[in-house]
């Protein structure tokens, strides 16, 4: 590399580096930001404000793809992502000062959520703009390497919150942080600003846009040309279903999910997760590098479909080894004892709650949500006019009951009596349980207090996942940048983009819980990603062309 193309990749990962961090951020603080901002609500129904609020953020990332990435494709790309950093930072900035409930009241929440979207609009331009940069910048033929730095970014931005995190909660203890320790991260986000600033106000405007403004080939409505034409549009549909929802679920998995698993499935404390997956990204991030270069040789391609198939083949036997490793007492309850619920099939709803807002009641679904939230294997015996349902854990029945139809002055002596009746009967039968000594599970001490069997296997099997992720996500950015002709590029990709990442992958959760919950498997939640994966692998393989060697330069004619 020139010394011009080493600045120009480092004004654009270390942007977006810091994008992801300050997004990152609220994610990681959700149940403390709850607990600060929606502090008049019941616990629960906290949280679900709190995961309302990041949800946000993922829901309004196309339309920022749609907002910056026609302004990009009119005024140019320097200036485009000059403007995402700046409201990223800010927003992030002010939510680090932003008073509490207990101090301006409902202003407060509605003040977060503006933020959020305020951080997800700008996230949606700011990928666009620092791939099409530097793509535009790169030489032929160099394209997958050059790229790929990009996207170490939302790796090393998620790492670098977890990072400070912990540091920050190891400073200050753990009461202050959830005090006003939580503020620190946030407001540290202004230094990280500066810096991207200040890089990126040294950089030219990429030769290829230059190129076509100084030819007068812009476009003038770039959305309407990008989506209204179909010889524009089947692409994007193509780059959608073809290339980034496989890319999206095995990148969310990898990362994401993988985090979840670990603290909700299989209550493994959260410093511990954190560490975990922490190891698992310095271990694997190198390989984002080493797939985009391999892309430029072999092709973006096959790459990225066979990570989705390598995903959709063992992502079953991983996760199974995650919890025999991580906590085998667990696993061991799941093989050895039979939980089954016996209940009308009409009184059971399949439990997808995306939005936090849907109330389950009856007594199917109170049971099969409670036994879900403790990661038990259960089977459903459906039995018409089986009202309430019934638990019966080894020789042990618990009823349940339907919600809506108990006194409100009762809800909570009722809830708390069938979930200790059941909780009891689990813990008889070898369930662990919360409060309950469980000296199997792995626990970590210190960021490098990692040097034991338990834990190397774990980080290992962690880093292949994330070994799937750099398959995947490594060439995309090139991918993407060579569907679309230099006019439209920057609204072409992004669209796509943000739809599989910021839908298809932020629904993960509430899907994959939803089919646990219906089907009684802690793993059921899996095929979810599969499915996408093996759909993503057939239609890129049947659909997607191999556009390595194209010249993004001389593309008017596309």
């Amino acid at each position: 590399m020139t010394k011009e193309e080493k600045k120009v990749i480092l004004a654009s990962s270390a942007g977006t580096i810091f994008e992801w961090y300050d997004f990152y951020l609220y994610g990681s603080l959700a149940a403390i930001i709850g607990a600060q901002f929606f502090s008049s609500f019941p616990e629960a129904t906290r949280n679900v404000f709190a995961l309302l609020a990041f949800a946000a953020g993922f829901l309004v990332r196309p339309f920022g793809a749609l907002v910056f990435g026609r302004l990009g494709d009119l005024v140019g790309r320097k200036y485009t992502f000059l403007v995402t950093i700046l409201i990223m930072g800010i927003s992030t900035f002010v939510v680090g000062l932003l008073p509490s409930y207990e101090t301006i009241g409902w202003v407060a929440p509605v003040v977060l959520i503006l933020l959020r979207m305020a951080q997800g609009l700008a996230l949606g331009g700011e990928y666009g703009g620092a791939v099409v940069y530097v793509a535009e910048h790169a030489p032929h033929g160099r394209r997958g390497y050059y790229t790929s730095w990009i996207q170490t970014t939302a790796t090393l931005g998620l790492l670098l919150s977890l990072l400070v995190i912990l540091s920050v909660r190891l400073w200050v203890g753990e009461d202050a942080f959830r005090a006003w320790g939580w503020r620190i991260p946030f407001l540290l986000s202004i230094f990280l600003l500066g810096i991207s600033l200040y890089i990126r106000l040294q950089m030219e405007e990429s030769p290829a846009f230059k190129r076509m403004k100084e030819e007068g080939t812009q476009s003038k409505a770039p959305i309407s040309e990008a989506f209204g034409q179909w010889k524009n549009a089947k692409f994007a549909v193509i780059a959608l279903l073809g290339l980034v929802a496989g890319q999206a679920v095995v990148w969310y998995t990898g990362q994401f999910y993988a985090l979840f698993f670990l603290q909700t499935i299989l209550r493994v404390d959260m410093f511990t997760a954190n560490i975990l997956i922490a190891w698992a990204l310095i271990l694997g991030t190198g390989g984002f590098v080493i797939f985009g270069s391999l892309s430029d040789r072999i092709g973006r391609k096959p790459i990225i479909l066979a990570g989705c198939l390598l995903a959709a083949l063992t992502y079953f036997p991983v996760f199974n080894f995650i919890t025999e490793t991580a906590n085998p007492k667990l696993h061991a309850a799941q093989q050895n004892t039979l939980v089954t619920i016996t209940a009308d099939q009409n009184d059971c709803s399949f439990q997808f709650n995306p939005t936090g807002t849907s109330k389950f009641t009856s007594s199917c679904d109170v049971a099969k949500a409670l036994l879900a939230r403790n990661s038990v294997n259960y089977s459903v015996n459906y039995v018409s006019g089986a009202v309430p349902a019934k638990i019966a854990i080894g020789t042990v029945e618990v009823a349940s009951y339907d919600a809506a139809t108990v006194p409100a002055d009762q809800v909570k002596a009722t809830s708390e009596a069938f979930t200790k009746s059941v909780n009891d009967a689990l813990g008889a039968a070898g369930y662990p349980m919360a409060g309950q000594p469980n000296p199997d599970i792995v626990k970590v001490e210190g960021f490098f207090d990692i040097f034991a069997a338990q834990e190397i296997k774990l980080i290992l099997v962690l880093t292949y996942l994330v070994i799937l992720v750099t398959m995947v996500y490594g060439p995309i950015a090139a991918a993407l940048v060579e569907l679309f002709p230099t006019r439209i590029r920057y609204t072409g990709m992004s669209l796509p983009y943000h739809i599989g990442n910021g839908w298809f992958g932020g629904l993960m959760p509430a899907t994959a819980f939803a089919m646990i919950a219906q089907t009684g498997d802690v793993y059921y939640g899996l095929w979810y990603p599969i499915v996408i994966a093996v759909g993503t692998f057939i239609i890129g393989l049947l659909f997607v062309p191999e556009n390595k060697d194209k010249d993004i330069f001389n593309d008017k004619a596309t």
